[in-house]
């Protein structure tokens, strides 16, 4: 089963470049889907294995796939297929001299994300979250245009702070195994129980390895980068972005935070986390209930609801499993919606809420899965989200941190009516009559251009093959345009995605199993 490791690593990279040298932009444009499906499979396989009572290795334990490591593995995959096979009808226009680079960039990014979660090795993982900084530096930007550079300077630039902050502590934590006799960066090594490791040391790597990373999750007050990155990246980056890349570095937290609750106890982390999940959640109840784009909202929905894992991270033990959960709802739910919010903006032409009206009545094949999904992150049973955030709001109360659920709630409930509020907007109601007439004159620009040599005037409504004299004041009001329902866009990874997120919390097997397993990884056992 060893091959299922490397395999996320090779295939994606030799795709990137294959991706470089095809000169087929359809063909291109199907490495990142073919890199996805890759680490999708392999994930599965590896759950398999884990599920049969093995843990394959590779490189003398370099890469080590426990039960946690092949779920997050799958997740990618699952995240990153949605992503990149749902947004194959996005448009992503760049210079010439760029070709390629667009998907190339994208398989280089999976296969970071697949090293991170398979690496043994803490400073290994740390590499592989840092290359994920350049690769969606380049993707943020890719546009070219001033606002999705300066985005991608501000992603650079604090990502970068976050990854530094983060390697010192994984210094400190180095130095800190000196007692052991062997010093370590093995993620197995540390996080066994009893060994002499320097608690001071620890403290102090560990929160800066946890405030590392917690840049990297958009946690706030370190989240400033995520909402302009998302909003200004191409669609189907958004989606791994906010699905793939904030949860792996949620995952980086997870595993860090379990090796210093082996040595100083959960209490410290527990306190840091906690507040870093309720800060989250109030930036994003405040932002939320004033926005203005979409994306950009879509942007805020994913500080909230990595807020409120990170609750769920302080709670501990009782809460790990609906954690998880909540990582795959979310990521699937989220890389659905970005990627309908890419259709959106190419058809609308606009990102702007209030430039977007009666999406039901115009363009219900792009309405429904809208709506669908937005149901599903708002946390609508019988969506996954539903079952994580209770799960994670009953174990606090058990555990005693009813007071911090306690606001988590009500933050929930602000941001629940501020997203709904949001998307009535732009789904119900009927075309406003700047739509309606903005449709009209768009047609008739369509009609005129298609008519050649046809003149201004008479001669255009001619061409429109009504007679000139309709056309003046009196002339009747044009019929309504036929309801849009195509989805501009593959419908099945959508449908896929939405599907899962809908069962996935029914199933006990193996779902439920390879959570249990996953969540004892982090109580330290093997």
């Amino acid at each position: 089963m060893s091959f299922a490791l490397w395999t996320p690593l090779a295939v994606p990279v030799i795709l990137a470049l294959l991706s470089l040298a095809v000169p087929v932009p359809a063909l291109r444009r199907l490495a990142p889907v073919a890199s996805s499906a890759a680490v999708l499979g392999s994930g599965l396989l590896l759950v398999s294995a884990v599920l049969a009572d093995q843990v394959p290795t590779l490189g003398g334990g370099l890469l080590r796939a426990d039960a946690l490591s092949a779920y997050m593995l799958t997740v990618v995959g699952a995240v990153g297929l949605v992503s990149t096979w749902g947004g194959l009808g996005h448009a992503t226009a760049a210079p010439a001299r760029f070709a390629g680079s667009y998907d190339a960039l994208i398989s280089v990014f999976l296969a970071a994300m697949s090293l991170a979660v398979l690496a043994d090795n803490i400073g290994l993982m740390w590499a592989a979250v840092e290359a994920t900084t350049i690769t969606t530096a380049f993707l943020v930007g890719h546009h070219r245009t001033r606002s999705s550079l300066e985005a991608a300077w501000k992603y650079v630039i604090l990502g970068s702070v976050g990854v530094a902050i983060a390697l010192l502590g994984i210094v400190l934590i180095y130095a800190a195994s000196r007692g052991t006799g062997e010093p370590t960066l093995s993620w197995l090594v540390l996080s066994q129980a009893g060994l002499p490791l320097d608690p001071v040391l620890i403290r102090a790597g560990g929160a800066l390895a946890v405030l590392g990373f917690a840049t990297k999750a958009g946690l706030a007050p370190m989240h400033s980068w995520l909402p302009d990155a998302h909003s200004q990246a191409p669609a189907p980056v958004s989606g791994l972005m906010s699905g793939v890349l904030l949860a792996v570095a949620l995952y980086a937290i997870l595993r860090i935070q379990t090796i210093t609750n082996a040595v100083i106890g959960p209490d410290f982390l527990r306190i840091m986390l906690s507040i870093a999940g309720l800060l989250s959640l109030f930036v994003a109840a405040a932002l939320l209930i004033r926005q203005r784009d979409f994306k950009r909202m879509l942007a805020y929905s994913s500080i909230e609801h990595m807020g409120m894992m990170a609750v769920g991270a302080a709670i501990g033990a009782a809460a790990l499993p609906a954690v998880l959960l909540y990582v795959l709802g979310h990521g699937l739910t989220k890389a659905t919606l970005f990627v309908i919010s890419g259709r959106i903006l190419e058809v609308e032409g606009t990102p702007r809420i209030d430039g977007v009206r009666a999406l039901l009545v115009r363009r219900p094949g792009l309405a429904v899965p809208w709506l669908i999904a937005m149901a599903a992150l708002i946390g609508f049973p019988p969506f996954s989200i539903f079952f994580s955030e209770v799960g994670i709001i009953i174990a606090g109360w058990t555990t005693g941190m009813g007071a911090v659920v306690g606001i988590a709630l009500v933050l929930l409930l602000v941001i629940f009516a501020s997203l709904t509020r949001l998307t009535v907007t732009m789904t119900i109601g009927a075309p406003a009559a700047s739509v309606t007439a903005g449709a009209a004159v768009a047609a008739g620009a369509a009609v005129g251009a298609g008519a050649a040599g046809a003149a201004v005037g008479a001669g255009a409504a001619g061409a429109a093959g009504a007679p000139a004299e309709l056309a003046g004041p009196d002339a009747p009001a044009a019929p309504p345009a036929e309801p849009d329902r195509s989805a501009h866009g593959p419908r099945l990874p959508l449908i896929l995605a939405l599907g899962t997120t809908a069962v996935v919390a029914f199933i006990a097997e193996p779902v439920g199993t390879l959570l249990a397993r996953a969540a004892a990884v982090l109580g330290g056992i093997q």
